[in-house]
């Protein structure tokens, strides 16, 4: 019967390994596979063992019977660290190979010397051959191994529990057929010999066929737990998701149907051979090259009929080694639709909006120059004063520009120019007795009348306050504030001295009193241009910065031009 018990473990075994190989996908457990690669090669030792004829045949087979002993409680400790999470060196992983191999290495050495074995005689009881063995000091190293490795993988277990990230009952699988495998070599002998059914026989291949059982659950679980697997071959099946691969000497190596579909010269492709075709360089070749010089290039939307296709090209890995390239074709028609759409809707958003913007913009300063125009007609100027300074300021500004020394920003300029009319706001302040009197102001009446510059600033604070051109409400505040500030700190409202004075308050400075000196107001005549020149020039220096003489005498022939034009 034991010979019965023999063949039916080795038969039953084999029945599992092909069930498993009929269930096996790639992204099984590698120790697990190995494990029943094993378990029939030792179970068919086992039978092979117990019907020999001569000790040489019950050797061999006993150090066949060795491979399982020494590999399986490795690879199922393994195969616990890898099932937990658990991830190992790799260096770590070949120095217990090697170990292993070192001891299995001595196993087959039984026969030619005693350090293993220091006796062995074969008898045979109830026509099944056993082999009697005294054990020498190398067959303790055996059992330090088989110890150490039983006692990782139980490690392995706590640590899974300790880790939550698999059930209980899990765990519980995965610990099972090493404690089975190290109970029945432990004590199965002395179990069966106890039954007369099963006398002189190891319960070891049993036990084996149990942890295959124990295996064949996990990996059918573990099918639903591995993710990354599952959603890879979901993807490739569901049909949505083209795969091109190719290797780094650009030689195709495969694809899928839904990439053949949308390239049917691939139906064609050979194998490890590059690729020929016209459309094919044209595109895939063309899109690899594009990649392979600059990784960046790793997005490509390609266009077939009313579709758009995105395609994403990576490196095809293998482990940890790159090996090729990966192409994933994917259906992106209504994502770029929608882009396209949003782009549309947007620049149509974008155009809208600037043209409000453009119209409250104009409003605001139109509204600021009504303001500027009804101040001024308060006053005893001839009118088109503000108008006259803001072009004095351009012409001014156009030199400064020519020449690059006070590196002027666009919005500088064109912020200054919008800013001149409100220069003189604060004369809002001032009772028109004094703004109106004809002739020269006393001492008391020209204090009231220089008021109007901090008042401006006030004024354009308070009309500017909330804008989002934080850049011309100030320099707007500074033109209406220290226009009448002189270079040499005699000027008003604070006495500003040389550059303390904003550059744009020296600008307006020399525009807002030239144009006063060129005009003709009702208590005085208007002066020559050279005599206008001569005081400008004069102030130079005391009245006006010093730096900007040379941008006013390239800019007098255009300001004497102007106020010709408009006489």
């Amino acid at each position: 019967m034991v010979t019965a018990y023999y063949s039916a473990a080795f038969v039953l075994s084999v029945i599992l390994m092909l069930v498993y190989v009929f269930l096996y996908r790639k992204h099984n457990d590698i120790h697990i596979s190995l494990v029943f690669v094993l378990v029939p090669i030792s179970n068919l030792a086992q039978l092979l063992l117990s019907q020999s004829e001569s000790i040489e045949a019950a050797l061999l087979a006993n150090k066949i019977i060795y491979i399982s002993g020494c590999y399986l409680i490795l690879l199922i400790s393994l195969a616990v660290f890898s099932l937990c999470e658990i991830h190992l060196n790799r260096f770590i992983i070949l120095l217990l190979y090697v170990i292993t191999t070192v001891v299995f290495f001595f196993t087959l050495q039984i026969d030619r010397n005693e350090l293993y074995y220091t006796n062995v005689s074969m008898i045979r009881e109830n026509g099944v051959t056993i082999l009697e063995k005294e054990y020498g000091i190398l067959h303790i190293g055996y059992y330090v191994m088989v110890a150490t490795y039983f006692l990782l993988g139980m490690v392995a277990v706590v640590a899974g529990c300790i880790k939550k990230q698999v059930s209980n009952r899990f765990i519980i699988l995965l610990a099972l057929p090493e404690v089975v495998a190290v109970i029945s070599y432990l004590a199965g002998r002395t179990l069966l010999r106890a039954s007369d059914f099963f006398q002189n026989a190891e319960l070891i291949p049993l036990a084996y066929d149990v942890a295959l059982v124990v295996y064949l659950i996990i990996e059918r679980k573990l099918v639903l737990y591995n993710l990354p697997g599952m959603a890879i071959e979901t993807v490739v099946q569901n049909g949505n998701t083209g795969f091109i691969s190719f290797d780094f000497k650009l030689r195709y190596l495969g694809s899928n149907e839904t990439a053949k579909g949308l390239f049917p010269e691939l139906n064609d492709m050979i194998v490890d051979k590059p690729i020929r075709t016209e459309t094919l360089t044209a595109t895939l070749l063309k899109w690899l090259e594009d990649f392979k010089n600059d990784n960046s290039c790793n997005n490509v939307f390609y266009k077939k009929g009313e579709k758009i296709y995105l395609v994403d090209i990576s490196f095809l890995s293998d482990g940890r080694r790159k090996r090729g390239y990966q192409m994933y074709i994917t259906d992106d028609t209504q994502d770029q639709q929608y882009i396209a759409l949003l782009d549309s809707f947007n620049t149509e958003l974008k155009a809208e909006v600037e043209q409000k913007t453009a119209h409250i913009v104009e409003m605001h300063d139109n509204l600021i120059l009504s303001m500027a125009v009804m101040v001024e007609r308060r006053d005893n100027s001839t009118g088109g004063h503000i108008r006259r300074t803001s072009a004095c300021v351009r012409m001014l500004l156009n030199e400064m520009k020519r020449s690059g020394e006070f590196e002027l920003s666009e919005s500088f300029c064109r912020n200054l120019i919008k800013a001149a009319p409100m220069h003189d706001l604060g004369k809002i302040a001032v009772d028109d007795a004094i703004l109106r009197k004809p002739g020269n102001f006393t001492n008391e009446e020209y204090e009231i009348m220089k008021t109007h510059a901090a008042e401006g600033a006030k004024i354009v604070h308070e009309i500017l306050t909330g804008t989002d051109d934080k850049e011309f409400h100030i320099l707007a505040e500074n033109v209406a504030h220290y226009h009448h500030e002189k270079w040499d700190g005699s000027g008003y409202p604070e006495g500003l001295k040389g550059e303390q004075i904003p550059l744009e308050a020296r600008i307006m400075a020399i525009a807002d009193t030239y144009d006063a000196l060129v005009s003709k107001r009702v208590y005085k005549e208007k002066l020559s241009f050279e005599k206008v020149d001569q005081i400008i020039m004069e102030g130079m220096g005391k009245h006006f910065d010093k730096r900007l003489e040379p941008y006013y005498v390239a800019a007098r022939p255009k300001l004497e031009q102007y106020y010709n034009e408009i006489d």
